[in-house]
């Protein structure tokens, strides 16, 4: 059973990694002004 905790806690690790990739990405696409100022996430 601990390797399911681990593996659970490597899959949370990745998801906020991946979290804060995507909110850099769209900060970076409205500064370059591909995506608009407004633009809102679903």
């Amino acid at each position: 059973m601990e390797g399911l905790a681990v593996m659970g806690f490597i899959f949370g690790i990745m998801g906020v990694v991946a979290f804060a990739r995507l909110e850099k990405l769209t900060k970076t696409l409205k500064e370059k002004g591909i995506l608009e100022e407004n633009y809102k996430e679903e």
